[in-house]
């Protein structure tokens, strides 16, 4: 096995201010834990105001070489990706790391014999399937960059990625199986084609139903003709660390998504440091991480870190909820399950059903509960504590970004303490500070301020894609010399962290970011709007639902409303769709035109009375009305 796994607190304490006094020595003895095909020069370069980061400069390595190459002559027979379907009717499918590493060969050599090669941009839009996962790696394999996009996203917003990446190829499923509904998948890429994506030569498609779709000879593949036959021999492409791994899009504060870009060798050692750490992974466990791989924590703990640390981890494609609420419970059961890595919305969701469906099932093999996201409310941690950890599994309750690329801040199961709500402690070698609105470092305990990072971690994203000088906008231009992660944070009396939740202009909706100016311009393509504006609410189950402000053309009712939940759905998808929507006739401005959402995430929480002054307002009479508004929802 590779790179350090902590095994007690004062090993915790001890690593950590080791990895604060020197930085660069703690991570230069994790890097050197992995093959390097050229040793790096310099551990890391770093500059916060230019801004400027580099980690393991001129080192040469491939992170699949590291996932499973390496891997093979120890554990070759052990498996490597265990895969879960949707219909329970239908096989478990599993790749032991020798299979693994020829299907990714494979699909490699295919993607070479569609022209696809070094530093080409890869759009992966897919379901959760092995293929997925293997396409993933192919990518990386010969060096090309992956993007993968939720397949749950609309033709717009994947058209949208496909142009900003200028991307070569894209990779998709003829139809996607979630729950009892099977999606179309083929055909969004279809549409997604016809509104853009000018860049693609060719669409390769996995074959996943017996379902019929659309075929262009000019363009579209069959993923068993192109790849099925390819030799299962694929040289490692060797990759210069600062090379790039992939870009993910993020929703912004503005309407258009950043692609946030994460590079080689400093992700790789970062991802498997933290994923061994945080889920304390032994020989033998089975791991699952029941995300999608559309998302950060898909990429960081479905794929890359549990296989560079030589884990068996899971995929899963179906629901929490399908064919009933116990699916989840069923599945540890079944495979027994060590580690489990979900998201709030899902628990809340789950403890909604009640305690009769966790009640039937064995859950004694879960060693270490996790939580990704968002901030998890302490009613869902003590349910998942008490009915799914029976009391004996620690949640790590775990803080981060698609922006750092791995885990930063959380207890650590059996060694930190734990406490509802508080993400608790950084990982050794992150360092974080609240500072004030003038960027002064509080220093003490009991406060509140903003979260920023004062050093370098090896998985920080490099540049938003295209576009570098965003990159040090919304990150680096906040505060001097310091990394701006858009949260709120609270350090309690004995210096647990809890994030409280974006100060920005960004939902989170169940864990998955949205921006209020992505969901606002969707809103405006109705004919009927003439402005809208979104505020993000307390909601049961999301943690945080969307509300929508939306003024018109004449006057609204329910079938306006469907219309504008059919409109955001086309745009971005049905993640994006508000789930309140209140017709007003102005919204509440400053004198230079700027919208005070302030006041309208006030309304939309309940808290009316709490507004504070409007009268400077350029409209101060228009709130009164909202207010009247907003009690009639």
């Amino acid at each position: 096995m590779n790179t350090t796994q902590i095994s007690s607190l004062e090993e915790y304490q001890k690593l950590y201010k080791e990895s604060v006094d020197s930085p660069e020595k703690f991570w230069k003895k994790e890097a050197q834990q992995f093959i390097w095909f050229e040793d790096f020069k310099d551990v890391c370069q770093w500059n916060f105001n230019e801004p400027n980061v580099k980690w393991f400069l001129e080192g040469k390595t491939n992170i699949t070489y590291n996932c499973l190459d390496r891997h093979v002559l120890e554990r070759g027979d052990q498996t490597a990706i265990l895969w879960e379907p949707n219909d329970e009717s239908q096989s478990v499918r599993s790749f032991t790391y020798d299979e693994l590493l020829d299907e990714v060969c494979k699909c490699a050599n295919g993607l070479k014999s569609l022209g696809v090669v070094k530093g080409d941009r890869v759009i992966l839009y897919m379901p959760m399937v092995p293929e997925l996962a293997i396409a993933v790696l192919a990518c990386a394999r010969i060096g090309a960059v992956h993007s993968v996009v939720f397949a749950g996203f609309s033709a717009q917003a994947l058209a949208d990625r496909v142009d900003d990446a200028s991307a070569k190829l894209i990779i998709c499923s003829d139809y996607n199986n979630r729950g009892a509904k099977t999606i179309p998948v083929k055909q969004v890429v279809d549409d997604a084609m016809d509104l853009g994506c000018n860049s693609v030569e060719s669409v390769l498609v996995h074959k996943n139903s017996s379902n019929e779709v659309n075929w262009s000879d000019d363009t579209d593949r069959w993923w068993h003709d192109v790849v099925n036959d390819q030799s299962p021999f694929c040289p490692a492409e060797e990759m210069d660390s600062e090379d790039m791994l992939f870009i993910l899009y993020t929703s912004g504060s503005t309407g258009k998504p950043k692609g946030v870009v994460h590079t080689c060798g400093g992700y790789m050692v970062y991802t498997c440091f933290s994923f061994r750490n945080v889920f304390q992974y032994k020989e033998g466990d089975v791991y699952w991480c029941t995300a999608d791989i559309g998302w950060i924590t898909g990429h960081s703990y479905i794929v890359y870190g549990p296989l560079l640390a030589g884990a068996t981890t899971m995929m899963f494609e179906g629901v929490p909820t399908y064919p009933d609420a116990g699916r989840f419970w069923k599945i540890c059961e079944k495979h027994k399950v060590n580690q489990f890595y979900t998201a709030p919305t899902a628990i809340r969701a789950l403890m909604a059903k009640g305690d009769d469906f966790p009640e039937q099932y064995d859950l004694s093999k879960i060693k270490v509960l996790g939580s990704v996201g968002e901030p998890i409310n302490e009613e869902a941690w003590r349910w998942y504590d008490e009915k799914i950890g029976k009391g004996k599994a620690p949640i790590v309750d775990t803080w981060w970004q698609t922006e750092t690329g791995g885990i930063m801040i959380t207890p650590l199961p059996g060694i930190t303490d734990t406490k509802p709500t508080f993400a608790s402690y950084p990982l050794p070698g992150i360092q974080p500070v609240l500072v004030n609105a003038e960027g002064e470092i509080l220093e003490e305990n009991d406060v509140e301020g903003l979260l920023c990072i004062k050093h370098p971690w090896p998985s920080v994203l490099r540049t938003t894609y295209g576009d570098h000088q965003r990159w040090k906008d919304v990150y680096f231009s906040m505060f001097n010399g310091m990394y701006f992660t858009g949260d709120g944070a609270r350090r309690d009396s004995e210096g647990r962290i809890r994030v409280i939740g974006r100060v920005d202009d960004v939902i989170n909706v169940s864990g998955h970011r949205m921006g209020t100016a992505e969901v606002e311009n969707a809103i405006n393509e109705h004919p009927a709007v003439i402005e809208s504006a979104v505020v993000g609410f307390p909601h049961p189950i999301k943690g945080q639902g969307i509300y929508a402000y939306v003024i018109l053309q004449g006057t609204g009712d329910d079938n306006i409303r469907k219309e504008i939940l059919d409109v955001v759905t086309k745009e971005i998808g049905p993640i994006a769709k508000p789930d309140l929507i209140q017709f007003v006739d102005g919204l509440p401005k400053t004198r230079s035109g700027k919208i005070m959402r302030r006041i309208l995430r006030k309304i939309a929480c309940g808290d009316v009375d709490k507004l504070g002054d409007v009268s400077t307002l350029l409209n101060p009479d228009v709130v009164s009305n909202i207010k009247l508004d907003a009690l009639k929802l």
